[in-house]
């Protein structure tokens, strides 16, 4: 489900069992909470429009999954390296996202997601010094072939949306560090994405799952180009098959 009709969705209905929230704007009003507020007090006027819009989504987002909106806090007992991470409402898992122009926020219910990554981002080539520290040999060996299928594609800046859209699965269930190069991603030009996980893999039921799939979108809103990346992991017992 998404808030944006169908025609200007980015996030929006990209991946099952997952309530989409997303905006276009860059709503100066976007409803913070005192709690909220606290956690960005020093920070710059940019950071604390989109802190203030992503949470909006998620409210909003969490209204749609009958859960009553209250402050989305950070994750006490996060690592300092991940002290950004949310802390979700019993029995949701989520995840957000902004770049300019845009935000989004996806929320589900556990007992159907284990985990939910999301991820938007220019759709503009990455500067080649981050592209060479964000994707591995073999990633980049593929960037040719892919744009001269879609050269309308920034392939570069979709790999590295697809490793924050993995790590933001990833911390949740994992509580540990994943580094660019722990994740190889392959994009596929109908709209699909696997990341093999080079490093201990979570363990779902038992199972270890050293692979994710997801998928990918790209619009175009206000003269801005976007695109993003978006994967969820069942929770056991509740079918799909990204994890294996």
């Amino acid at each position: 489900m998404s808030e944006i009709d169908d025609g200007a969705r980015l996030l929006g209905g990209l991946v099952p069992d997952v309530v989409v929230v997303e905006t276009f704007t860059s709503d100066p009003a976007a409803a913070v909470l005192p709690e909220e507020a606290a956690l960005v007090a020093a920070a710059p006027p940019e950071r604390r429009r989109a802190f203030a819009a992503a949470r909006s989504c998620a409210r909003r987002a969490l209204v749609q999954l009958g859960v009553a909106p209250g402050p989305i806090l950070l994750d006490p007992d996060a690592p300092a390296w991940a002290y950004r991470a949310p802390r979700w409402p019993a029995g949701v898992v989520g995840s957000m996202t902004h770049c300019d122009g845009y935000h989004a926020a996806a929320v589900a219910r556990s007992a159907t997601v284990a985990a939910v990554g999301i991820d938007a981002e220019p759709n503009a080539p990455l500067p080649a010094v981050v592209r060479d520290l964000v994707t591995l040999d073999e990633e980049r060996a593929a960037l040719a072939r892919l744009s001269g299928a879609r050269p309308d594609v920034a392939w570069d800046r979709l790999v590295f949306s697809a490793k924050e859209s993995v790590y933001k699965a990833w911390f949740p269930l994992t509580r540990r560090w994943l580094d660019f190069g722990d994740c190889l991603v392959r994009p596929g030009l109908d709209g699909t994405f696997t990341a093999e996980l080079r490093v201990r893999p979570p363990v779902f039921a038992g199972v270890a799952g050293r692979r994710l799939t997801g998928r990918w979108r790209t619009t175009t809103r206000g003269g801005r180009a976007y695109v993003a990346t978006a994967l969820t992991v069942p929770a056991f017992g509740a079918g799909g098959g990204a994890v294996r």
